[in-house]
Formats: structure tokens, sequence, C-alpha cells
């Protein structure tokens, strides 16, 4: 409701709770005066000018009823004007393609307008109370809060014109110009946001996405993209039996390498990007020690490209060395073409892993139809897991599921010694994270691994 309707409707009480004094005054007016004509008959007359009170209250009555009744109308009046009002401004929202949010301190939608529809694919009330990551990325919407903290600066409470990627409902990436302004909020935490997101216009589209491909043409043909290598321990023997490929880009911006692979997929280019990286990936691995695996990042949508197999026959790297971890930074829709992709692969000797399980439906619904060789449990399951019963019962139901479908479990994101103890304990095969070993681009590293062992992280 608006301000302007909630001062009408304290107007308006206020205003009849005045009638109603009023209305008792006449009527305890009123009693007097049959009180004293019922008295009538005896030797008491009634006062001198009692008609005249008589035709007074008469006249309050029809004075107190016709304001009533004009208060009512006006009441009725104004909410139907306020509402007119309110219908008016989401329709403009709506033609003009503008969809009006607002977000608390804690970074959950508290409004949406019914432009979310159309826009993202998300009704209004299925994003109040919902987290901002739900349309956005992290590392994207980590990108978005630096752009506007760099216009706000340390005095500035409105911006305009940021673009941001969203994420539609389906995955689709979705280029929007954002406009707002930050307000105090009540807990005293985080400022809160209020502000529009529109579809960039067409001048503006083109020249951002011109740039986002000279970006990644510049980067892929001058041989810039690096490789990262992490190591993956099997955790019955502490040695490291595999790494997995980590692609890492030249950036003084901070963009992670998912905001420039989500970037990619924006302007049609993120095949040619994936590609790019697996190749740059599958030249470092000739510096690995010969006993370790290597796990590579694909897309499914890269896994259907014809040119894959050929790439990966790779002198230097054996089938039964290669693990393609399927990413999924869009859903599957059709498992057929996917599953008829991987299956020569996986006769050569290729094994495939999926990533990211237990952070949603989505991912477990990926592990039953691809049946992978390796499920990868996400950081957001391993962290606390040495203290929280139902992440403990859920982490032991997929060692069971592995266990039954013949798969391995990494536990990706150890970052302490009791999140180690506990994925030991609970049986998970092997296990990757911060605590025991991080991403390294330098081959001195690489060759320490042949003999590192989890004691030496201790």
């Amino acid at each position: 409701m608006t301000k302007y309707g909630r001062t009408t409707i304290r107007s308006f009480i206020g205003s009849n709770v005045l009638l109603c004094v009023l209305s008792v005054q006449v009527a305890f007016a009123l009693a007097v005066v049959a009180g004293l004509h019922s008295l009538s008959g005896s030797t008491l007359q009634p006062p001198a000018g009692s008609s005249l009170l008589c035709s007074v209250a008469g006249g309050l009555i029809v004075v107190a009823v016709w304001s009533s009744i004009r208060g009512i109308r006006t009441h009725y009046k104004e909410r139907d004007r306020n509402r007119s009002v309110s219908n008016l401004m989401e329709t403009v929202s709506d033609t003009s393609g503008e969809w009006l949010w607002a977000v608390d301190a804690h970074e959950n939608f508290s409004f949406s307008s019914r432009a979310s529809s159309a826009l993202l694919g998300y009704e209004p009330a299925e994003l109040i109370g919902r987290p901002v990551s739900m349309v956005i990325d992290e590392d994207e919407l980590a990108v978005a809060r630096q752009a506007v903290a760099d216009i706000l600066g340390d005095t500035g409470s409105d911006w305009t014109g940021v673009p941001i990627l969203y994420r539609h409902r389906t995955g689709a990436p979705v280029w929007m110009e954002v406009s707002g302004r930050s307000r105090p909020s009540r807990i005293g935490v985080r400022p809160c946001y209020e502000g529009s997101s529109r579809p960039l216009s067409a001048e503006s589209a083109q020249l951002l996405k011109r740039r986002i491909r000279e970006r990644i043409h510049s980067t892929v043909q001058d041989g810039m993209i690096l490789t990262a290598f992490q190591p993956i321990y099997e955790l019955s023997t502490g040695t490291i039996t595999g790494v997995e490929a980590l692609t890492r880009f030249p950036s003084d911006d901070g963009r992670s390498p998912d905001h420039w692979f989500s970037e990619a997929a924006s302007v049609g280019l993120g095949g040619q990007l994936e590609f790019a990286a697996l190749e740059a990936a599958l030249r470092r691995t000739a510096k690995l020690p010969e006993h370790l695996y290597v796990a590579l990042n694909l897309s499914p949508d890269t896994c259907l490209d014809p040119k894959l197999p050929a790439l990966l026959k790779q002198p230097g790297l054996a089938a039964d060395r290669m693990v393609l971890e399927l990413t999924e930074r869009l859903p599957v829709e059709d498992y057929a073409p996917l599953l008829s992709a991987l299956d020569p692969l996986r006769q050569r000797g290729l094994r495939i892993a999926v990533d990211d399980a237990g952070s949603g439906f989505s991912s477990m619904r990926h592990i039953l139809r691809l049946r992978p060789d390796i499920i990868k449990l996400d950081r957001s399951l391993v962290a606390g897991l040495d203290s929280n019963r139902a992440q403990w019962a859920l982490g032991a139901a997929m060692v069971d599921f592995a266990q039954e479908t013949g798969a391995q479990i990494v536990a990706e994101g150890i970052e302490t010694l009791a999140e180690l103890a506990a994925v030991t304990q609970l049986g998970m095969t092997s296990g990757q994270g911060y605590f025991l070993g991080r991403p390294s681009l330098h081959p001195a590293d690489w060759e320490a691994w042949k003999e590192a062992r989890i004691g030496g992280v201790l």
C-alpha cells in the first residue's frame, strides 16, 4: 500500500471516530428530550426550548449521516485511485520491459514486479524472500558489487546504467542495464537496495558484445590462457593420484574464470573458449608426473562437438589418464545425445566425473542419468560436515550410493583438519581442497607431487 493510500485511510478513520463521538452525544441529547416529553402527562412540564433542542438534534443526525456517507464515498474513490495508479505503474513497467525490484540487507529480494516473469522466467512470488544469487551467479554478483561501489564512492547513493549478466531460469545468460539506489537498513548491517533492470538497448548490447568478443579472441590468439593443477589425494593411502586442470585468465579486474566462460557463452563463443582452455591444459600435462590422472572441465554442450574426440587423442596423455569433469552451467534438456557422444570416449578408457554433487536436485539427476565413474561432492556439503548431523547423513548416503553404483567419491573444498577427518571416517575415496593443496601454475610443484603424502600437510 502506498504512503498516499495509508494517509487517506488514517484520515478516513479519524473523521469517522469524530462522527461516532458526535452521534453518541446526539443520541444522549435525544434520550434526555424523550424522557422529558414522557413526563408531559405529569405535573412536570418539559423545559422551554425542548422543541428547538429536538430540531437541533435531528439536524445533527442528518449532518452526521451525510458526513459518514460522504467519507465512505471518498475512501472508496481514493482506494480505486490508488489501485489504478498501482496497476498503471505495473503496466508501464511491463510494457517498457523494465523490472522493478528491491533487495534487503541480506541480499534477499523483498519486492519484484511482474516483469521478472518475461525477463528471467521467475514469477515475483518465486523471487521474494530468495537470495539475489538465484538470478545472478556469485562471480557476476561480485563484479556487480564492485561496479556499483566504484560509482557510489564514499557518499553516493544512486547509480545508473551498470551492465550486469543475469541468469534466466533456463540457465541462459541475459544482459541487463541496472539502475538503483541504496538506502539505510533497519538492522544496520548492510544497506538495502531498490532499483530497476531492463534489457540493454540494441546499440549498447552490440557494443558490449563486440568488446567481449575482442577480449576473448585476443586472449585465445595470443596464447594467454594458463592452466593451474590442483592435487587430488587418495584418502586411504594419503598419496596424490590425480589433479584437476583449472583454467586461469589474465585479468586485472578480479574477473573469475567462471565469469569469462559466462561472458563467452553470452556472445556465442563458449565452445571456442572451452576448446582453447582444453588445448592449453593438454599441452601442460606433459610436465605432470606420469602416474596422475587429469580431470578436464567441459560443459555438456562442448561434449557434443564432433571435434572433441580428435582433440582428446593426445600422444602425451593416455586415455585412461583422462577424466572429463562435466560442468553444469546450463541444464541438460536431452541426455540421449550426450550419452551417445560420451559412450565412444568411455570405450577408449576415458572416465566421466560429475561436479557439484549434493548442491541440488539437478546435480543428482545428472548423476542418475550419466552414471559417472567419479562423483565430486560440492564444497557446500563438505563445509562443516564434521559438526552438522544432516550433512553427515547426506554424506553417508552419497558414500552408500557410490558403493552401490561402483563410483568413486572426491570430496571437494576440504579446508580444515576436522573436515578431512570427517570425509575419511565416512569412507570417501578421495579428497581435494586448500587444506590438502592449492592450485599451482609451477612445474616444480607438480614434480614434488610424486612423493607427496597427506601427512606432509598436517
